[in-house]
C-alpha cells in the first residue's frame, strides 16, 4: 500500500486495497442477511428468545444451523472488520498529518444513517450502535496494540460471563416469585401480536409508528452492545496494527494457530449452549436458555476468530482467493450492501410492499437470502467495472 494511498482520506481505490478484507466483508454481509432476514418477518418482542417453536423438517434443521453456527457470528466479523478500517484510517491519517476530524465526521453520518434505517427501514440497525461505539474507539487510537487486543477480549468474553452467571443467579428464584415474570411474559405477547399486525398489513406510517416503538424499547440494548462492539473493534485493530492481516502469507503459522487454538473452543461452547436450550423453553426469563446463549456468545468470537484465520489462509492459494473473489466486490461497497438487503427485504414482508410477513418458512428465507445475496454479487460486479466506489461509499 502506497504512502499517497494512506493519505487520501477517500475510500481507497480497487488497486490499493487489502482484497483479504473486501472478501472477509463479503462474507459477513451474507451471513448476516441470513440472520437478519428472520427479524424483517418476526416481531422484535421475541428477540432474544432463540429458535420459532413448532418448527420441523427443513424449517427446523435452516433455523438451527443458522442459529448455531451463523447468528452470533458474522455481527462479530463485521466489528472486527470495522476496527481494522479504524486502525487503517488511523495509519492514514498519521501519514498524511491529518487530524482526527474526519473520522469524526464519518462516525456522525454514519449514526444519522444507522438511525434513518432504524426508523424508516428496520429497526434492527447496527450502524448507530457502531458509531457510539466508533468514539470510544477513538478515544483508545494510542493504546498499544496488545493492549487493545487486552481490553478487547476482557470487554467481549467478561459481558458474556457476567450474563452466564445471571443465567445461573435465576435457578435460585424462588418458583413463587416467577408469577411476575409470567405477567411480564404475557404482556410481551399482546405487544408481539399487535406489533405483528401492523408489520404484515400497515402502511408505511403505521410501520413507521411500529418502529418507533420498538427502536425506543430496543435502545437499552446498546447498553451491552456498545461495549461488546467496541471490544471486537479493539481485537481488529489489534490483528490490523499487528500487521499480519497484510502479510498472511509471512505469517502462515500465526494464522494456522489461531485457526488451531480458536476453533475447538469455540464449537465446542457454541455446540454445548445448543444442547443447553435444545428441548427447554426459550426466552431471556428462561434461566436455561439465558445460560446457553451466553456459552454460545462465549464460542462465537473463537469460532470467528478461526474462522477469519482460515479464510486468510485459503486466501493464499489461487483457487481460494478466486472463489472468495467472488464476494469481495460486495464487501467493497458493503454499507450501500447493507441498506440495500433491509430495504428489499422490508418490500417483500412489511404490509406496504409484497406483505409476505409470516408466508414464509425458515428455510423459504434462508433461500431468499442466498438468492438476494447473488443478485447483489452481479450488481456490484457491474457497478464497480464503471465505478470506483460504491453509491454510498
Amino acid at each position: 500500500m502506497t504512502r499517497d494511498a494512506l493519505a487520501s482520506p477517500r475510500p481507497l481505490p480497487g488497486s490499493e486495497r487489502i482484497g483479504l478484507l473486501d472478501a472477509l466483508r463479503g462474507l459477513a454481509l451474507l451471513g448476516i442477511f441470513v440472520v437478519n432476514i428472520e427479524w424483517f418477518t418476526r416481531p422484535w418482542q421475541e428477540f432474544g428468545n432463540g429458535m420459532v417453536q413448532g418448527l420441523a423438517g427443513a424449517d427446523f434443521a435452516a433455523s438451527w444451523a443458522v442459529h448455531v453456527f451463523v447468528a452470533g457470528k458474522f455481527w462479530i466479523l463485521f466489528s472486527l472488520l470495522f476496527g481494522m478500517g479504524f486502525a487503517l484510517m488511523m495509519e492514514r491519517a498519521q501519514a498524511s498529518g491529518r487530524s482526527t476530524r474526519i473520522y469524526l465526521r464519518r462516525l456522525a453520518v454514519l449514526f444519522a444513517i444507522g438511525i434513518a434505517h432504524a426508523l424508516l427501514v428496520w429497526v434492527g440497525d447496527i450502524l448507530h450502535s457502531y458509531a457510539i461505539a466508533g468514539l470510544l474507539l477513538l478515544a483508545m487510537r494510542e493504546v498499544r496494540p496488545r493492549m487493545q487486543l487486552a481490553i478487547g477480549l476482557v470487554l467481549y468474553l467478561g459481558l458474556c460471563g457476567l450474563s452466564l452467571l445471571a443465567g445461573a443467579a435465576m435457578l435460585a428464584i424462588p418458583a413463587g416469585e416467577m408469577d411476575v415474570v409470567a405477567e411480564g411474559l404475557a404482556e410481551n405477547a399482546r405487544a408481539a401480536e399487535a406489533a405483528a399486525a401492523a408489520y404484515a398489513g400497515g402502511g408505511f406510517a403505521e410501520v413507521t409508528a411500529q418502529r418507533v416503538r420498538d427502536f425506543s424499547s430496543l435502545a437499552w440494548n446498546n447498553v451491552g452492545v456498545v461495549p461488546m462492539a467496541l471490544g471486537v473493534f479493539l481485537v481488529g485493530s489489534w490483528l490490523l496494527r499487528s500487521g499480519r492481516i497484510a502479510d498472511v502469507a509471512g505469517n502462515r503459522g500465526f494464522f494456522m494457530r489461531m485457526a488451531a487454538w480458536c476453533l475447538p473452543p469455540g464449537l465446542v461452547l457454541t455446540l454445548w449452549g445448543a444442547w443447553l436450550a435444545t428441548g427447554h423453553p426459550h426466552g431471556n426469563a428462561d434461566a436455561r436458555y439465558v445460560m446457553a446463549a451466553s456459552l454460545q456468545g462465549l464460542g462465537a468470537l473463537p469460532m470467528t476468530l478461526g474462522g477469519v484465520a482460515m479464510v486468510a489462509l485459503a486466501w493464499q492459494s489461487a483457487a481460494g482467493a478466486r472463489l472468495l473473489g467472488l464476494v469481495a466486490p460486495v464487501g467493497r461497497m458493503a454499507l450501500t450492501s447493507y441498506l440495500l438487503q433491509s430495504v428489499i427485504a422490508s418490500l417483500v414482508f412489511y404490509g406496504y410492499g409484497l406483505a409476505m410477513w409470516g408466508r414464509v418458512g425458515q428455510a423459504g428465507l434462508v433461500l431468499l437470502a442466498l438468492a438476494v445475496f447473488v443478485v447483489q454479487v452481479l450488481a456490484s460486479r457491474w457497478w464497480l467495472v464503471r465505478y470506483r466506489f460504491g453509491p454510498l461509499e
